[in-house]
């Protein structure tokens, strides 16, 4: 691995460890310590990351990991979409990682991810929640809906593959003057 591989691991391994203490919190870091690889590999001169795409899928492991380990202590409905849920993302990073075919990543949204701040930012707004089969049905083909369309931006558009953090970062400096 490059220097700048070890810098980037680094930070997302930091980065995913608060959701152990502070699940809201720790997780919405996670998720933005994931972005911030992006930033990383645009300002970093270290010899650069050899295979972004798997390389990123690895890393997500850690956070994703420390998601499940904080999402076992759930009551039994939320735990066991989190599992599932858990169970199917793996199951898609595997096949990811045997074909590198992106669509595959589509194909298996990573809903854990948005599941699992949905419910741990529960107690801050809706502290009664019943996890009623509609209600879960519901909460799920949202949360669906969302990832569906950002792994779509992605990873299937790929709208997204010819900007750099740095385009904007610039663009930002240039909009505010």
């Amino acid at each position: 691995m490059s220097t700048e591989e070890w810098v980037i691991a680094g930070v997302r391994v930091a980065g995913s460890l608060l959701v152990l203490r502070w699940a809201l919190v720790g997780g919405i870091v996670a998720v933005l310590t994931d972005l911030s690889d992006l930033f990383l590999r645009s300002y970093l001169q270290l010899g650069g990351v050899s295979d972004y795409q798997s390389f990123d899928k690895w890393l997500d492991q850690v956070y994703l990991l420390a998601f499940l380990a904080v999402a076992l202590r759930w009551a039994a409905v939320p735990k066991t979409v989190a599992v599932a849920l858990f169970g199917f993302r793996l199951a898609g990073f595997v096949a990811f990682e045997v074909t590198g075919e992106r669509w595959l990543l589509l194909a298996f949204p990573n809903v854990f991810e948005v599941w699992f701040l949905f419910v741990a930012s529960l107690p801050h707004w809706r502290p009664g929640f019943a996890f009623g089969r509609r209600d879960v049905a519901v909460a799920l083909a949202m949360l669906t809906a969302v990832k569906v369309t950002q792994e779509y931006v992605l990873h299937s558009a790929r709208w997204l593959d010819a900007f750099s953090a740095r385009d904007l970062v610039e663009a930002v400096r240039g909009w505010v003057g």
